[in-house]
C-alpha cells in the first residue's frame, strides 16, 4: 500500500468532483476569498483593510457546554483536607493545647498533616489518568497543579519551623541547635529532609523564568523527582506522624494512598501499554512544510479506534538513536482519520531538529490523547481561533470540527512563516470560515493594533458571543486574554492549550 499524505488524500479528493470529499462543500461565498494578509488601514471603518464580507447567521442560544464539574472536584479536594485535619482533633484531648510550646507544636502538626494531604493530591494530578483530564480539564489540571506545589512548599516549611521551634521552646535549647539534633538523632529525619531539599529544588526550576533557561528533557527528568519527595518522606511520616494512625486515620491514609498509586500505575503504566499494543505507531512520512517546521506522519493499526479529537495532544517517544529516553508533547496537527495521524514540529532545539530526520518505520510510543481544547468543548454557536508560531498545529486541526462562521486569527513575523496556508484556505472554503493573516514585527501597525479592544473588535465585531481558542507563545496568549476580558468575553469561552506537563 502506497502511504498517503494530506496533499495526496487533497489530490486524489479534488479528482472525485461530488462523488465523495472529506468536508462537505458550502454553498455560501463560494467565490469569495477566504484568506487576507490584512493591515491596519485608518480610512476603514472595521480600522483594517481586507478584512472580507462576513455571512449573516442567526444567534440561537448556545449549544450546551461539555465540561467538568469543576465545582464538585473543588468541594471534594477540600472536604479530604479538611478530614485530613480532622484527624489531628480526634486524637488531641481537651485542654491539650495550653501553653505556647504546645500551641507551636500543633500548628507544626496541622501544616504537616496539610501538607501530606497535598502531596498526594499532587501526585494524582501528576498520574495522567485520562478521566481526570475528562472531568477537570487539562488547563484547570495545570492551574491547580501550580497553585497547589507552591501551597505544599509553603505548608511544608511551616511545619518545620512550628515543629522545631515547639520542641526547643520545650526543650529549653536554641532553635538551630534543636534542628541538627532533630536531624541527626530522630528516626527517618535525614530522609525527610532531603525529600524537603528536593521539593524545595523542583518549586524553584518550575518559575518560568528559571524554567525557560533549562532543557526541556532535565527540567521534566528533574520534575519527575517528586515522586522521592513521598518515597523520602513516608518513613518521616509513618514513624513520627502522631495522628497519622488512629480509628479514623487508619483508613483514611491507606486509603488515599491506594488511590493515587492505583492511578499511578493506570494512567503511567497500563493506560499507555493498552495504547501501544493496540495502534502499534510507527513514523511513515516526514514532510517540509516551510522553514524550521515539518511535518511527522503517523501510520499505526486500527487508528478508527484511537479516542483522539482535533486540537488534542499526545506524548511522543520516538525510537532513535540519539531520542529514544526523551518524551515531548506534540499536537495533532489535523483531525485523526483512520489512514494517518499527523505531527507538526518547529524545530528549536537538538532533539527536534533530528525529528525531521527519521526515517520511515521508525517506531514510536505514544501516551494520551491529553487535554480538552476540542470542538466538542464549545458554549456558543460560533468561534474565534486565534493561532501564533507552532500554536497553529492544534488550531489547523480544530478548523475540521468548527462549526459555520469560524474566523481564525493567524499571528506571524513574515509571510514565509505562515504554514498551512494552502491547507487553511481550502478548509475555510469547505468549512464557510475566515483565515485572517496578521504579518509583521511586535512594532508594526498591523500587529500592535491586534491585541487592542479597537483591533480585536475591528476584525471579529460578535468576538464576546464566541467560544475563543488560544495557543501560542506565552506572551501572545497573555495579551489575547487581557484583550478578550476588557471585551467582556467570559472565562468560560476563552480555551487554552496548555500540555506542560
Amino acid at each position: 500500500m502506497v502511504f498517503q499524505t494530506f496533499e495526496d488524500q487533497r489530490a486524489a479528493r479534488d479528482s472525485w468532483g461530488d462523488g465523495g470529499s472529506f468536508w462537505d462543500e458550502p454553498e455560501l461565498n463560494r467565490n469569495v476569498p477566504r484568506g487576507d494578509i490584512v493591515v491596519e488601514s485608518p480610512d476603514n471603518p472595521s480600522g483594517w483593510q481586507g478584512s472580507g464580507p462576513a455571512i449573516a447567521t442567526d444567534d440561537r442560544p448556545p449549544a450546551e457546554a461539555t465540561s467538568g464539574n469543576r465545582l464538585f472536584t473543588v468541594l471534594l479536594f477540600f472536604a479530604g483536607l479538611a478530614t485530613s485535619l480532622a484527624l489531628w482533633l480526634f486524637e488531641t484531648e481537651a485542654g491539650a493545647v495550653s501553653d505556647t510550646p504546645a500551641l507551636m507544636m500543633a500548628v507544626g502538626r496541622l501544616t504537616g498533616l496539610a501538607g501530606g494531604y497535598v502531596l498526594f493530591i499532587q501526585l494524582l494530578m501528576m498520574s495522567r489518568v485520562s478521566f481526570l483530564e475528562e472531568w477537570v480539564g487539562a488547563r484547570d489540571l495545570l492551574r491547580w497543579h501550580r497553585w497547589l506545589g507552591t501551597s505544599l512548599v509553603l505548608l511544608v516549611g511551616a511545619h518545620v519551623v512550628f515543629i522545631v521551634y515547639g520542641y526547643a521552646l520545650t526543650a529549653g535549647t536554641g532553635v538551630v541547635d534543636q534542628g541538627w539534633t532533630m536531624i541527626t538523632t530522630f528516626p527517618d529525619m535525614i530522609k525527610a529532609t532531603i525529600a524537603t531539599g528536593l521539593l524545595v529544588f523542583i518549586s524553584l526550576i518550575s518559575i518560568r523564568t528559571l524554567r525557560n533557561k533549562l532543557n526541556y528533557e532535565l527540567w521534566h527528568l528533574i520534575h519527575l523527582t517528586g515522586y522521592l519527595v513521598l518515597l523520602l518522606g513516608y518513613g518521616h511520616q509513618v514513624v513520627m506522624g502522631a495522628n497519622l494512625s488512629g480509628r479514623f486515620a487508619d483508613v483514611f491514609w491507606p486509603g488515599l494512598g491506594a488511590l493515587v498509586i492505583a492511578a499511578l500505575v493506570w494512567g503511567r503504566i497500563v493506560e499507555p501499554l493498552w495504547l501501544n499494543t493496540r495502534h502499534r505507531f510507527e513514523v511513515a512520512e516526514v514532510v517540509a512544510e516551510g522553514a524550521n517546521t515539518f511535518s511527522i506522519y503517523i501510520d499505526g493499526r486500527n487508528l478508527d479506534r484511537l479516542p483522539a479529537q482535533a486540537g488534542q495532544f499526545m506524548r511522543w517517544r520516538f525510537f532513535t538513536r540519539n531520542g529514544w529516553w526523551q518524551s515531548h508533547p506534540f499536537s495533532l496537527s489535523a483531525a485523526p482519520n483512520p489512514q494517518w495521524l499527523r505531527l507538526t514540529v518547529t524545530a528549536v532545539g537538538g532533539h527536534t531538529s533530528l525529528l525531521g530526520q527519521m526515517h520511515p518505520g521508525t517506531k514510536i510510543w505514544a501516551e494520551g490523547p491529553f487535554g480538552t481544547f476540542t470542538a466538542q468543548r464549545r458554549t456558543r454557536r460560533r468561534a474565534l481561533l486565534i493561532a501564533g508560531g507552532s500554536g497553529i498545529a492544534p488550531i489547523r486541526a480544530l478548523l475540521e470540527d468548527m462549526p459555520p462562521d469560524t474566523i481564525v486569527i493567524y499571528r506571524a513575523s513574515r509571510p514565509d512563516e505562515l504554514v498551512f496556508r494552502e491547507e487553511l484556505e481550502d478548509l475555510a472554503e469547505r468549512r464557510d470560515a475566515w483565515v485572517r493573516y496578521i504579518v509583521g514585527s511586535r512594532t508594526d501597525p498591523g500587529p500592535r493594533r491586534l491585541f487592542t479592544s479597537e483591533g480585536l473588535l475591528g476584525l471579529v465585531p460578535d468576538v464576546n458571543r464566541r467560544d475563543v481558542y488560544l495557543c501560542g507563545p506565552p506572551g501572545l496568549v497573555g495579551t489575547a486574554v487581557q484583550t478578550l476580558r476588557e471585551l467582556d468575553v467570559p472565562d468560560s469561552q476563552m480555551h487554552l492549550d496548555p500540555f506542560e506537563f
